[in-house]
């Protein structure tokens, strides 16, 4: 009997495919007339994984891998990294002037609105920040008249909003 230690879902992670060496015997079985669930506890693979190997295997004759659909992306993960340090280094550039500097650093050429689509993907946004004026203590003593006016608020509120 198997213990729970070696189930196939535990080692294969979420959403591991299983190889082509290991998909052989489920469709060996299959052809000598096993069920689904004799299939799944002989070799210890979920039914559900079983039921899609043999579907795949009858509608397609084969087992192996489909290329996947849609283009290709562009950018590549190395692509991804410049375009973050960059950012990360002068966050007031341009979309044009980052994509050019892209362009020389690893010849990657890619339209302004694919990488806004990306910067956005990574959590960076377009925004202007909001001006902050610097409050010195001149000013703060300047406006605790004020403060002391709006009783509910204090010198703190003044210096940290």
């Amino acid at each position: 009997m198997q213990t729970a230690s070696t189930n196939i879902c535990e080692r294969m992670g979420r959403f591991q495919e299983l190889s082509d060496f290991k998909r052989g015997p489920v469709i060996g079985c299959h052809l000598c007339n096993k069920s689904i669930r004799d299939i799944s506890w002989l070799l210890n693979i979920p039914h559900s994984t079983v039921s899609g190997i043999i579907t795949k295997w009858k509608q397609l004759g084969t087992t192996a891998t489909q290329p996947p659909s849609g283009r290709p992306r562009k950018m590549t993960e190395r692509g991804q990294r410049m375009l973050k340090l960059t950012v990360r280094r002068s966050c007031q550039l341009s979309a044009e002037s980052i994509g050019k500097d892209l362009q020389t650093s690893c010849g990657l050429q890619i339209s302004t609105t694919t990488m806004c689509r990306e910067l956005q993907g990574m959590g960076f946004h377009g925004r202007a920040a909001a001006s902050k004026p610097y409050i010195t203590k001149c000013n703060a003593k300047r406006q605790m008249p004020w403060c002391k006016a709006r009783r509910h608020w204090t010198l703190e509120h003044v210096l940290w909003s």
